[in-house]
């Protein structure tokens, strides 16, 4: 989104742009077809009326007659004379300067002054796509609030007292141009005008949404789809077995959580089903490279306490493939949250998804936690292939003793990367998992997995 600030006086206003799709066509560009239409249409009222005069004149007509019918007539030119919702005729056609246009003006069209404060291109993750125009609200009518949870234009928000709004969200905000594949996300801190019912309704409208954080973020058709926004811890939840665990999707997640600043923490349940000195050499992995691990069971309740230790006093999301047990964990965890569970499909194995929409929930002792709804595709938003090395805690060290200052550690002679990969001292399948998300095959593994 472009913007450019105006100061004037006390006030700031920027000029800031808005989504193509709500300006008006910058010209008609169908004027040939309309003036074709318009000719064939007079030339069919021309044959239909002498027709009928020949008609009528043979029967002897009456005056009165002829009129009604050339009346009827010119009613139906009217109506087909009618395109796109205002009348064009022939005449129209023929005053029309070439090149002269007769709507908005284009660009300029889907640019609007609005006073706020312009505060770049980045929000508070690093992250670019996010709004970068904070509008001004009246804080004499306003209040703060976070977001709980998103339900199709409504937002659920609760303001500082606990009492809970349902909120429209102001125009202005959706109509901004941004990256973002929706305004206002699980999470959000915002502030909101109260417009309570007389019936004693809480509702409200959504005035601003404040800078964000530790934002999970991914691509959804070509878009950014934020899953939350301000938190400071993930559970990277996966299963043992039923569903069958994922590696490569635990390391896109990992890499989106050094991205935005997330502390992320590998979590594996399910262990009741598979032995779990068999998980070792994975997780030792991940846990040699300073990622805390916890092997747990919400089934028999083993490791629940490490769990929710963890958990007490943060703003935390857990986010996992559908099926893991994201739910079952935090009922186990917490039961007043009672939260709606389910079982994985008998055929595949796979996850339901029993949880439809993410929510913030506030934890009995102390803390609030984001529950997601299953993914099986995660797309990493705005990474480019060369700084995914970056994100790699255990391929960064070997990055600098490269041969090549720009090697991009896939097919080049004396890369450090490759040489550790053959001795042994990094992870082979790790090394696999970079070759894959750098080239932008994660979609093809994970049709394979």
């Amino acid at each position: 989104m472009n913007a450019k600030r105006k100061s004037r006086g006390g006030s700031q206003k920027i000029r800031v742009e808005f989504k193509r799709n709500r300006a008006d066509r910058a010209r008609v560009i169908d004027w040939t077809r309309q003036y074709h239409e318009s000719i064939e249409n007079q030339q069919d009222e021309d044959n239909d009326l002498s027709l009928v005069a020949r008609d009528s004149k043979a029967k002897d007509a009456t005056q009165d007659q002829l009129e009604d019918v050339r009346e009827a007539q010119a009613q139906r030119g009217e109506n087909r004379r009618r395109v796109r919702g205002r009348r064009i005729l022939s005449s129209d056609v023929n005053d029309v300067v070439s090149g002269e246009r007769l709507n908005a003006k284009g660009d300029l069209a889907r640019k609007r002054t609005v006073v706020g404060v312009y505060i770049g291109q980045e929000n508070l993750s690093g992250e670019s796509g996010d709004f970068e125009v904070l509008p001004d609200v009246d804080l004499t009518v306003c209040q703060k609030g976070r977001v709980l949870s998103v339900h199709g234009v409504n937002s659920y928000v609760e303001d500082e007292s606990g009492r809970v709004f349902t909120c429209a969200t102001r125009r202005v905000l959706k109509t901004l141009s941004t990256n973002q594949r929706q305004v206002v996300v699980a999470g959000d801190r915002v502030y909101f005008r109260d417009t309570r019912q007389p019936d004693g309704r809480c509702e409200g409208v959504i005035e601003r949404v404040e800078p964000r954080f530790g934002t999970l973020s991914r691509t959804s058709r070509n878009r950014k789809h934020i899953v939350v926004a301000n938190v400071e811890q993930a559970l990277i939840i996966t299963s043992a077995a039923e569903p069958r665990l994922k590696p490569n999707l635990i390391d896109r997640l990992l890499v989106t959580c050094e991205r935005s600043g997330i502390r992320p923490i590998v979590c594996v349940n399910k262990i009741d089903l598979v032995d779990p000195a068999s998980l070792q050499p994975l997780v030792g992995v991940y846990a040699k490279m300073g990622y805390q691990t916890v092997l747990f069971s919400a089934k028999t309740g083993f490791n629940l306490g490490r769990l929710r230790r963890i958990l007490v006093g943060h703003e935390s999301v857990v986010v996992g493939q559908s099926g893991v047990g994201k739910s079952s964990a935090l009922n186990a965890i917490d039961s007043s949250l009672n939260l709606r569970v389910g079982a994985v499909s008998e055929d595949n194995h796979k996850g339901r998804h029993t949880t439809t929409t993410a929510r913030l929930l506030k934890l009995s002792f102390g803390g609030y936690v984001v529950d997601t709804p299953g993914i099986r595709q995660f797309m990493l938003w705005d990474v480019e292939p060369n700084e995914v090395v970056g994100y790699y805690r255990d391929l960064r060290p070997y990055e600098n003793l490269c041969k090549f200052q720009d090697c991009t550690h896939t097919h080049e002679a004396s890369c450090a990367v490759k040489d550790a990969v053959a001795d042994g001292r990094l992870d082979a399948r790790r090394y696999e998992s970079y070759l894959a998300l750098r080239a932008g095959e994660m979609e093809r593994i994970d049709k394979l997995e």
